[in-house]
């Protein structure tokens, strides 16, 4: 560990230690890998620090990389917050989050393919049978059908946090259209341009390759024979939150951005409208939900769809990312039973572990979460984005019996667990830094092979003392380092 110099002392004034923090060990020892990038700051002073961190606002402001808060009526488009101070992971960190998270990938899509298919983990007893056929995710219109490469997962982002002890943990799992990986591609751009020097010190992991994996991942379940497949992001149009995002990754891979409306089924096949005629669609990059992907089969109101992709998919005449039905592992019900799954196929202990989690179901745990909400985080199993749930010691009691309710009318609905406090890390407050509660998500790529994105999001919660990271909440990002070694 590293003392702190007398120009440091002026940055980090009365910087406050709240748990895990990353740059800080203890109040006056700096983590080694954070000394040159401290260095390089304090030089820089807070001056000039705010001035270019306007300048990448400005950046993003410029290349229009928004999303959407949806709020009463309609929603309102925003940039996301950039703080200037990037996150850095140790190689041998990351090289443990790396392996926990191709384990864990390839667990859960075993169970996945194995639910629509032998369900031996049901009838193994290792997953309550009802917890699945009961998730909102679950697609009984996929029991039976092949898919490529037996792969349902193809995109994902795991939530990862780190408690007290600085244990990475596993918040969250985001197996059906997970956003965020533009912003990860675009903080780096962002940073390189307005923080060059922060550079100099480290060797940092590219990530600038995430376009071509995604597009080779994509060609990999193109239908069986056809060898240069076209390929397509649909997207559910300009009012989606993450429409950024979808266009940023059609530009990056260099194929269409296309919306329901210009797809058709004819013949069995799926086509493009396009001012030369109709055109031959073999892979999709869905960032639609599977209830709203085809009207004739899901959703009837839907208009975002296509109608009868998925008798097209089915039929193996078209490929999907991710396939339908991967939605039941997003669902927070499964979640405790992911260690088991991971023994269950792979006969290994899980690399990273669960945050503790309580099931109103089980009756015990159901006395335990109304008698200590307050000390609880509790969540609805299928709602996402900071949404529909109560963190307990930030709530009034009226919120709290209001949730005692909820749970106690639907305990399949809701799980609770204890309030972490999330790692913090020195974040650009005015003139000064102040330690700011972060997650992080990285994100997966399953084709022919697991490939996990060096970094990923660091979110961060930007009011002093909050634990909701999440954008759609105010929460901001910031660049995540790699370090090679």
């Amino acid at each position: 560990m590293r003392s702190k110099s007398a120009k440091e002392t002026d940055l980090l004034h009365n910087y406050e230690l709240v748990g895990y923090d990353e740059m800080m060990a203890t109040p006056g020892q700096m983590r080694n890998h954070y000394a040159p990038l401290s260095e390089t700051l304090t030089d820089l002073g807070a001056s000039e620090i705010e001035r270019r961190a306007r300048m990448a606002d400005n950046i993003m402001r410029q290349q229009g990389i928004t999303f959407t808060v949806y709020g009463r009526g309609q929603g309102v488009e925003r940039i996301m917050p950039f703080d200037p101070v990037p996150r850095l992971v140790p190689n041998n960190e990351w090289e443990k989050i790396e392996a926990g998270l191709k384990q864990r990938v390839r667990a859960i899509n075993l169970f996945i393919q194995d639910i629509y298919h032998e369900r031996l983990i049901l009838k193994a007893g290792k997953v309550p049978a009802e917890l699945v056929f009961g998730a909102s995710g679950y697609r009984r219109e996929m029991v039976g059908v092949k898919v490529p490469r037996d792969i349902y997962i193809h995109v994902s982002g795991i939530d990862l946090i780190r408690d007290k002890d600085g244990n990475y943990l596993v918040l969250e799992d985001n197996c059906r259209t997970p956003s965020g990986v533009s912003y990860v591609l675009k903080n780096r751009e962002v940073m390189k341009q307005a923080f060059p020097a922060l550079f100099e010190a480290y060797s940092v992991r590219p990530v600038d390759d995430y376009a071509a994996n995604l597009l080779a991942v994509l060609k990999s379940i193109a239908p069986a024979g056809v060898n240069d497949p076209k390929i397509v992001v649909l997207t559910p149009g300009v009012y989606n939150s993450a429409y950024y995002e979808h266009s940023f990754l059609a530009r990056q891979m260099g194929v269409e951005l296309v919306e329901g409306r210009d797809l058709l089924i004819d013949n069995g096949g799926l086509y493009m409208r396009t001012t030369r005629g109709l055109q031959r669609v073999d892979v999709v990059y869905r960032r639609i939900d599977d209830d709203f992907l085809d009207p004739l089969t899901f959703r009837r109101d839907s208009q975002l769809g296509v109608a009868g992709l998925v008798s097209a998919y089915r039929a193996g005449r078209v490929g999907l990312a991710n396939a339908i039905g991967p939605g039941v592992a997003d669902d927070k019900g499964i979640y405790p039973f992911v260690p088991e799954i991971i023994k269950f196929y792979l006969d290994e202990q899980p690399i990273l572990q669960n945050v503790e989690t309580f099931r109103p179901l089980i009756p015990s745990h159901m006395s335990h979460i109304l008698a200590n909400i307050e000390k609880l985080v509790v969540k609805a199993v299928d709602a996402s984005g900071g949404y529909g749930m109560l963190i307990g010691p930030a709530s009034t009691k009226e919120q709290q019996d209001e949730f005692r309710k909820k749970i106690q009318d639907n305990p399949r609905g809701y799980i609770a667990q204890p309030t972490i406090s999330l790692s913090q890390h020195p974040t650009l407050v005015g003139d000064r830094l102040e330690g700011r509660h972060i997650d992080l998500r990285p994100f997966v790529l399953y084709g022919e092979e697991i490939k996990i994105l060096p970094g990923g999001l660091t979110r961060v919660a930007l009011p002093k003392g909050s634990l909701v990271v999440n954008s759609s909440q105010g929460g901001g990002s910031k660049d995540t380092w790699v370090l090679a070694n």
